[in-house]
């Protein structure tokens, strides 16, 4: 499949270079992440067209992840394209702002109370898994967030990313990761600030720090970030000079006991 929306094909990428694995079967891709099984867009399937009614793609997902507890389907398309059949009554649809940038600027308002830096020693990632923690409210780690961590610090020794943070003093409060997603393409994951240092440009600064890092790192020539249209963070990617291009669809369903997020 060639895929049309820069959204998951910059999310194939990445999660190839996180170790997924991806099989093609004309009609979706299978992605699959043996490594973290309760990671909802490390397994999960690509379809390369709207879903018609009787497509049965349910059943579909249910016989590549038999073990799943939650299900998750994404389309190839560049926005809505139609009603979705009947079967997705049971999914919640997602909308998300896909934006580009081809040439990062300051944001208006430049963090300067923090230091920024790339992540680096073992104690910089268990902070980034605490960081994600208290982004979400959760009192104790879980093993998806340890899993996820660790793929993202394989990628990064690999060269294939950087994983840029925020620290006040020597404690981490804003983190997000930059990937080489190939043929120019660089693409944000996970920006993160936890509640008490929002407001303080701290988002921002990250990511006008980590595409100059990906232009000159990667030979990045567009920035891909994904975004919710009806969170405010979708501002601060505007203010660094990101512009709305397409909407990536999804459809995804939680398990009743929730392992890890999405």
């Amino acid at each position: 499949m060639e895929l049309r929306s820069l959204g998951f094909r910059t999310d194939v990428a990445l999660r190839i270079a996180e170790g997924a694995e991806v099989a093609d079967r004309g009609d979706c891709l299978v992605i699959r992440t043996p490594g973290n099984p309760a990671f909802w867009w490390g397994n999960f399937l690509l379809l390369a067209a709207w879903p018609g009614e009787g497509d049965g793609w349910l059943a579909r997902f249910a016989a590549e992840f038999p073990q799943a507890k939650h299900a998750a389907i994404g389309v190839d398309v560049t926005g809505p394209a139609g009603r979705a059949p009947a079967e997705f009554a049971t999914l919640e649809p997602e909308y998300s702002t896909v934006l580009t940038c081809a040439d990062i600027h300051a944001p208006r308002h430049v963090s300067t109370g923090a230091r920024i830096r790339t992540l680096e020693s073992d104690q910089d990632w268990r902070q980034s898994v605490e960081l994600n923690q208290r982004c979400y409210g959760e009192e104790d780690p879980t093993d998806f967030q340890y899993r996820r961590a660790a793929a993202r610090r394989r990628m990064v020794q690999a060269g294939r990313a950087a994983w840029f943070g925020a620290f006040d003093g020597d404690r981490l409060v804003a983190q997000l990761g930059v990937g080489d997603a190939g043929s120019g393409l660089a693409r944000y994951q996970d920006v993160e600030t936890e509640p008490a240092a929002r407001r303080r440009g701290l988002a921002g600064t990250l990511v006008w720090h980590a595409g100059r890092f990906a232009r000159e790192r990667f030979g990045a020539h567009l920035l891909v970030i994904v975004a919710d249209p009806a969170e405010g963070a979708i501002r601060v990617y505007r203010d660094c000079g990101f512009a709305d291009v397409q909407t990536q669809v999804s459809f995804a369903r939680a398990p009743t006991w929730q392992p890890g997020r999405p």
